[in-house]
């Protein structure tokens, strides 16, 4: 059971689930990110990296990236990977001060009381989607990825929505949309390529269900899916404009 901040009422640091865990996804679990094209540098973003002193020292965050789908994998599809697969992401409100408007996945800074990363993430997620964490299954803690613009060091918790239920967007001043994406539409090569931000710096770059999802957030989805066993050839040359990019589906910097 759990208390109004969606943490077990125990006080117990939750674990990783390492029994049942769906065939499918045993390539994003057992393989850290990768980036086999050289267009992803956000899996090398690391705070030793960028910090040189102790005033710059980075605030720790987590992030839930919640896949979603049958427990049974299709045998025709590559890497078993089910029709009905998604991952659970948000769009920020457009007032937020740092990342407004940007795709993500539910997440946000460590507070006191939190029992580590995986508790971090499903607490996060249950105050911005109202995500109920009795029904999910942390997979793996991926390794920290390090945010130069909010200076957060951030640990991706991968997970898999045993016991999916409603989502919604709990507080419009943090969230702009809730949505569960199908990992069909990100995999479709016509749906793939890389933005290059006004600064010179690129990502990859997803157009799904009417956003654009890039920066870190297509970073650790780019990664994955290298390593997934689903991912199909696309075009790695295919370098957009970010804001023209954003404004294809109607979002700005």
């Amino acid at each position: 059971m759990r208390d109004r901040e969606g943490r077990e009422e125990s006080g117990a640091r939750p674990e990783l689930v390492t029994e049942g865990v769906p065939v499918w996804l045993r390539g994003v679990v057992e393989r850290e990110p990768a980036d086999p094209t050289g267009t992803n540098p956000v899996l090398n973003r690391t705070a030793m990296k960028q910090v040189v002193s102790a005033a710059m020292r980075p605030r720790q965050a987590s992030v839930l990236v919640l896949f979603g789908g049958a427990p049974e994998a299709d045998p025709a599809a590559p890497g078993g990977l089910p029709a009905d697969a998604d991952v659970l992401l948000t769009q920020r409100a457009a007032t937020l001060r740092q990342h407004r408007g940007q795709v993500a996945f539910p997440g946000g800074g460590v507070e006191p009381g939190d029992h580590g990363p995986i508790d971090t993430a499903l607490r996060e997620a249950w105050e911005e989607t109202g995500l109920d964490p009795a029904g999910v299954d942390p997979l793996a803690v991926l390794p920290k990825i390090f945010v130069p613009p909010s200076r957060f060091d951030v640990t991706p918790v991968l997970a898999y929505w045993r016991t999916p239920g409603e989502v919604r967007v709990v507080s419009e001043t943090e969230a702009a949309r809730v949505a569960r994406v199908r990992i069909a539409d990100l995999i479709d090569p016509a749906n793939r390529f890389v933005v290059r931000h006004p600064l010179g710096y690129m990502s990859p770059a997803f157009e799904a269900d009417g956003m654009l999802v890039w920066g870190f957030t297509a970073g650790v989805l780019a990664g994955l899916l290298a390593v997934s066993g689903w991912e199909r050839e696309w075009d790695p040359h295919d370098v957009r404009d970010l804001q023209a990019a954003l404004a294809a589906v109607g979002m700005t910097l």
